[in-house]
């Protein structure tokens, strides 16, 4: 299956989250390219928007390696295999993470714009990203929601790996993928337009969808 780009994966996701419409749902929506595909999904159902800020922790002098993730409150991810394959400290994994917090705190204030998040107390949250690799910001995210006190976790997702499941575990209730390409190299594969998303198309979107 391919995808035109962002929106249409986000419409086809909407289709395969109907039964959700109508229910006490909050949509989450991984920054950057994860927002653009939640807001088709949080218009389509009815539901407020809000957006999760995580980062991937990179493996020092190899960051495109993740070793984990971070999100907001100090959610934190850390895949301890690839950690010790790669031989990574424990200080050194401190002091990536640090960085990578510091990071989430400033694009948290400048997506937010002031809002607070939206409360996902007693509610569905269904945590939308633009496709998964490794599930480490994926796993970030939904430990976010569960935190803040979601009953129930939904991952879904337009494109991710063959048994991407596993990769997830307890961290979600429920996971959803529209497409597991088998060989799986990269989630762009899967997008006929997967150029960057900009911190202003965040933030437009934000603005466009959220609600209380």
């Amino acid at each position: 299956m391919t995808f035109r780009n962002r929106v249409d994966a986000g419409q086809r996701l909407a289709v395969a989250l109907s039964v959700f419409r109508g229910e006490a749902v909050v949509v989450l929506g991984l920054v950057r390219g994860g927002v653009t595909v939640a807001a088709q999904v949080a218009t389509a159902l009815d539901a407020p928007l809000d957006v999760v800020v995580v980062r991937k922790v990179g493996v020092p002098h190899q960051p495109e390696l993740a070793m984990g993730a971070v999100a907001e409150d100090g959610i934190r991810v850390v895949d301890e295999d690839v950690v010790r394959r790669a031989g990574v400290t424990a200080l050194e994994l401190a002091a990536v993470e640090k960085r990578q917090q510091e990071e989430v705190l400033r694009r948290t204030v400048r997506y937010r714009d002031n809002r607070p998040p939206v409360p996902l107390v007693g509610r569905t949250a269904i945590v939308v990203d633009d496709g998964i690799a490794t599930g480490s910001t994926a796993r970030a995210a939904c430990r976010l929601a569960r935190a803040r006190g979601a009953h129930q976790v939904v991952l879904a997702i337009p494109v991710a790996p063959p048994g991407w499941e596993s990769r997830i575990g307890s961290d979600a209730d429920v996971c959803l993928a529209l497409s597991t390409p088998d060989p799986f190299l990269a989630v762009g594969q899967s997008y006929d337009d997967f150029r960057q998303v900009s911190e202003h198309e965040v933030i437009t979107s934000l603005r466009r969808v959220v609600k209380p």
